[in-house]
């Protein structure tokens, strides 16, 4: 049996050394072979150069370059594809993820034959309320709005049985969310808790403008819900305007009529944003283009 450990980087030129140390420690004490798959997201620091002096380390290895920066989720995609193991986990380069978890991820799996995924997610976060606030309100909505089910906090940091990496490998989606897919394709999940580490070097990659978008394109891709809020406006618009028939028999017609004007107005072109949102993304799905290209990769074949 052997375990893939696949990571993705973007300018981590300061953990990705620290990381394999650390993990290289934590393995050995496993007696399961393994091999790292450190996916290189276009990071313009030292990251490849430092990946390359690592390459010739003990164990197997693969590093996977990207041309340019295609972001986590190509990057994730990328490394799953590449990996070779009957056990395949995601983690982080940064260390906030220890590797030394990895091994009772593994334990519950090998324990277990029924379940499929071992997912990590943090029980209390290091964060503002207002942020906290913001990731609780989109599990909530996004439950309510899809039928796939997303387990609260789960992270990108799991283990997973070979069957399931390839039914996710499967899915050629171009914009992707994975914490989506992961949940779609079905299989056994068990959640682990784990209290995240502070970062070993650098700075999160993640702002809050960042986390939005990520929020929105996770809903997108999960939820036809938002191209049926055209329907119920109209159904909202036809009331009023009973209410405000009524209304315009006492008050003065013409500024009504500017209200009225402005409400359905700044409506419509909302409505008409939340359908370019869903063409823009079929647009792009529909050209075919691959989700990442790579540069090179590098292995060093043990």
């Amino acid at each position: 049996m052997m375990l893939s450990v696949v990571v993705p980087c973007y300018n981590e030129e300061g953990n990705v050394a620290l990381f394999y140390k650390e993990a290289m420690e934590a393995f050995k004490r496993s007696n399961m072979s393994f091999e790292f798959v450190f996916v290189n997201d276009g990071s313009t620091d030292s990251t490849l150069s430092v990946l390359k002096k690592l390459c010739s380390g003990p164990v197997p290895m693969k590093i996977v370059n990207f041309s340019r920066n295609f972001g986590k989720e190509a990057a994730m995609m990328a490394g799953l594809e590449a990996s070779k193991g009957d056990y395949v986990v995601v983690i982080d380069a940064d260390l906030q993820q220890k590797p030394e978890l990895v091994l009772d991820m593994l334990g519950t799996l090998e324990g277990d034959e029924s379940v499929d995924c071992v997912a990590a997610f943090q029980e209390s976060r290091g964060e503002s309320k207002p942020l906290a606030f913001f990731k609780k309100s989109f599990y909530k909505l996004i439950n309510k709005m899809s039928d796939t089910q997303f387990f609260q906090g789960a992270s990108d940091f799991r283990c997973m049985r070979r069957r399931m990496v390839d039914a996710v490998i499967g899915m050629k989606e171009y914009h992707r969310f994975s914490k989506g897919l992961f949940s779609w394709v079905g299989f056994n999940t068990v959640y682990m808790p784990y209290t995240a580490a502070p970062r070993a070097a650098g700075d999160s990659k993640w702002s809050f403008r960042k986390l939005f978008r990520y929020a929105v394109d996770g809903i997108e891709s999960f939820s036809t819900a938002p191209l049926r809020l055209p329907l119920y406006l109209g159904v909202l618009f036809l009331a009023l305007s009973v209410i405000l028939f009524v209304i315009l028999i006492f008050a003065a017609k013409e500024f009504i009529d500017i209200a009225v004007m402005f409400f359905v107005g700044g409506t419509v072109l909302f409505c008409m944003g939340i359908m370019g949102e869903y063409l823009a993304k079929a647009y792009v799905q529909g050209k075919g283009r691959p989700v990442y290209i790579v540069k090179e990769i590098i292995d060093n074949e043990k």
